[in-house]
């Protein structure tokens, strides 16, 4: 498998696992909606900054930027409110910081525009299914996440059903992969994302984190996003903002499985629980640790 992915102008290595730290720009994320916007629900750039500085302090090698949340019951955004956050998002952070800027979103129009602005990642939880997207992703150049979900944001949570979801979500990965490499896709610019909480149960959820390690046959990254997600509230009975912890773990255990990437809103957190992780999955293959720990 690849260790490292270029993204544009700028490379993500992959022989550690990387955090991606998530700003959302919406008005009605289910975490942090509205935070990073002004009243008027135009882009705050300082708020923005002063967060994007602290996750690429406390060790982001990617920011992930969204602009239309995929919770259900969330308003719609038009594509040109979505492509102006982004584009905007996008000019005010990659002169200040070196890290990937991922852009969460699955509209033709808006994968153009930032591509152009300087984004180095497309992040699509459609799996460029959206008419035109994939022909818009391939001209870019750009890496594209491949995610999985069952249905559509808006009802994808009414009754999710699968007689194997493992094997499900493996089946229809494996199979657009096939589909966007037949499009003229590079193999080296597809990685895959399971789609934790996209159309699945609790119990989905946590048969396909104990089965993660199976997406290794598709022989590409795996991201995955469990940040404080409802499956973490229900295990803890946290609410959204107290959910950091319990979300590191999860985080530690998809990397035990494999996953190259973990997205998060609590960075520092989560990257002391990757790391922990990293060392217990180097030493199973005989890795060596590069520095001594004291204690």
């Amino acid at each position: 498998m690849t260790q490292s992915l270029v993204c544009g102008d700028r490379d993500l290595a992959l022989d550690r696992v990387a955090v991606m730290g998530v700003l959302n720009l919406t008005p009605d994320s289910f975490s942090d909606g509205g935070e990073l916007l002004t009243d008027d629900e135009r882009l705050n750039a300082d708020a923005l900054l002063r967060r994007a500085d602290v996750m690429v302090a406390e060790g982001a090698a990617v920011l992930d930027l969204g602009a239309e949340s995929t919770r259900p019951g969330a308003k719609p955004v038009s594509m040109a409110v979505e492509r102006e956050r982004i584009v905007s998002a996008i000019e005010v952070l990659r002169p200040r910081f070196d890290v990937v800027l991922s852009v969460d979103s699955s509209h033709p129009q808006v994968f153009t525009a930032a591509a152009a602005a300087g984004a180095g990642l497309l992040n699509d939880v459609r799996a460029l299914g959206r008419p035109g997207a994939m022909d818009a992703a391939r001209e870019t150049g750009l890496p594209v996440c491949l995610m999985h979900m069952q249905g559509e944001p808006g009802t994808m949570q009414d009754a999710p059903r699968y007689e194997d979801v493992v094997t499900e979500v493996i089946g229809f990965l494996c199979q657009r992969i096939a589909e966007v490499e037949a499009s003229g896709f590079s193999p080296e610019r597809l990685l895959v994302d399971p789609g934790f909480g996209f159309g699945k149960t609790l119990d989905h959820n946590l048969q396909l984190l104990r089965g993660l390690s199976r997406l290794g046959s598709l022989g590409r990254p795996v991201l995955v996003g469990l940040s404080r997600k409802r499956m973490i509230g229900a295990l803890t009975g946290r609410g959204v903002g107290e959910r950091g912890p319990g979300s590191a773990a999860a985080a530690a255990l998809a990397v035990m499985e494999g996953a190259s990437i973990v997205r998060t809103h609590d960075v520092r957190e989560t990257l002391d629980a990757v790391r922990v992780a990293q060392a217990v999955r180097d030493e199973r293959k005989g890795i060596a640790l590069e520095e001594s720990v004291d204690g």
